[in-house]
């Protein structure tokens, strides 16, 4: 399982067919936290951060016109309104202990609202040397199906935050299938990327097994 910026740059690998990590609207856990309003913003911390995510806020901000200043800690411009963005367990931290204090700009949330279409995060890719594909390929699916039916049996295995905010975050913020609105999506997050000079393939050809 790696980042979908990783196939776009090098698409040489085959994608298991109907499984990813995708959000359909807010995903929750990739957010720019901030407390000035964003088009006042001046600067947006990365630390730490995936590619994917950084490259999708960076498309965000060309499309909603925004000029915050992106980068490590060390890049903040001293004295203007900032902002951090937040991935994963550490979005869902963040979260949890400061509360209402900070605004949350959910960036899966507003590449739905601007493509109508879900947002791929992650896909499970195999290498093309790998001979028993179409075999791997098939048990992962079956994990995934298996897994989703253990939800509830998972969640309460863990401590970190409450079951019930698990439940919600599993079977409501994230998407785990590859149909093909999700496969849309993909296409067009590369479609931005190459317009915007990002460094992905040049062209892109989906290869499912």
């Amino acid at each position: 399982m790696v980042s979908s910026l990783e196939y776009l740059r090098t698409p040489i690998y085959r994608i298991v067919d109907g499984v990813s990590i995708a959000a359909n609207g807010p995903v929750y856990s990739v957010v720019v936290a901030h407390q000035a309003p964003l088009r006042k913003i001046e600067s947006i911390e990365l630390d730490p951060a995936s590619e994917t995510s950084v490259v999708l806020l960076k498309l965000l901000l060309k499309e909603k016109k925004l000029v915050a200043q992106i980068g490590p800690r060390e890049t903040k411009r001293p004295g203007g309104p900032q902002a951090k963005l937040l991935i994963g367990d550490q979005a869902i931290r963040f979260r949890a202990e400061q509360g209402g204090k900070f605004k949350y700009w959910d960036l899966a949330e507003t590449w739905r609202e601007i493509t109508g279409l879900p947002f791929v995060f992650a896909l499970w890719l195999i290498r093309p040397e790998v001979t028993e594909a179409k075999e791997i390929a098939i048990e992962l699916r079956k994990l995934r199906s298996r897994n989703l039916n253990r939800i509830d049996e998972l969640v309460t295995s863990q401590s970190e935050v409450s079951a019930d905010f698990c439940r919600r975050y599993y079977r409501q913020y994230l998407c785990f299938g590859l149909d093909e609105r999700e496969k849309a999506g993909l296409i067009e997050f590369h479609r931005r990327c190459v317009a915007g000079e990002t460094d992905v393939a040049a062209k892109l050809k989906l290869n499912f097994v």
